[in-house]
């Protein structure tokens, strides 16, 4: 059963988007966006056509500050967003969950499966890994207030900088997942380069998973969508059954 409504702990109401699945089952996917976007992306929507073919359910989140979910985006980061996804999962008792993150979601799925038993199955989609040099690279040369990625809504803040330096790396955490686990990237990445999904495989337990994608960019666009469902829905279906 999913709430009409789910908060955060901070009381902000955070939406959703829900795809059923088969009635019987009680596997749900949750699926986490990146920086500077929001629930319903193609590659998040063709994830969640593909898994309702397969009889599963899933849930696209927006965070807090994102899309039309409560809060201010000034205000967002990981250490946020993964309370915001623990809130998701206070919200849904009895499901067996897989989460699918992408970019900054990836670093948020990883941070809450290390410590939460509820998240069963983990799938990192071109995941930020070194937070620290994303955040230089990317914005070292924007000023707070100024738009991200000429995004007027999502104004660069401090508390975005200071939480991705503090982070620094999810390295060091990757041996703390014990769940099924895969990693995705595809090769034409031009906002995380995939070596960091190389370092943070190389880091997980033998068990992990690694999928590199030829010539597929930060999005999954064009023929990554259809290469992305092929990859990630079969493994979630083996990973909940």
């Amino acid at each position: 059963m999913i709430p009409e409504e789910i908060h955060n702990q901070v009381g902000e109401r955070l939406a959703y988007s829900f795809v059923p699945g088969s009635p019987v089952q009680n596997e749900l996917v949750v699926i986490g966006h990146g920086l500077t976007s929001d629930k319903d992306r193609p590659w998040s929507e063709a994830l969640s056509t593909e898994l309702q073919q397969q009889g599963i359910p899933s849930l696209r989140v927006a965070f807090s500050g994102n899309g039309e979910s409560e809060g201010d985006f000034i205000d967002s980061n990981i250490t946020k967003e993964v309370d915001d996804l623990r809130s998701v999962l206070d919200a849904l008792p009895g499901q067996r969950i897989a989460y699918v993150g992408h970019s900054m979601g990836g670093a948020v799925g990883l941070l809450a499966a290390r410590a939460d038993p509820r998240l069963l199955a983990l799938v990192s989609l071109a995941a930020v890994t070194h937070t620290k040099e994303f955040v230089e690279r990317m914005f070292g040369h924007l000023l707070p207030g100024e738009p991200m990625l000429d995004k007027p809504h999502c104004p660069f803040g401090a508390t975005l900088r200071d939480d991705l330096v503090h982070i620094e790396s999810i390295c060091s955490l990757a041996p703390n997942i014990l769940v099924p686990w895969l990693i995705v990237h595809g090769s034409a990445d031009e906002v995380v380069p995939e070596q960091h999904s190389i370092d943070l495989h190389q880091a997980a337990t033998p068990a992990t998973e690694l999928v590199l994608m030829e010539d597929i960019d930060h999005s999954f666009s064009g023929p990554g969508l259809k290469k992305l469902t092929e990859i990630v829905v079969p493994w979630l279906t083996r990973a909940l059954r």
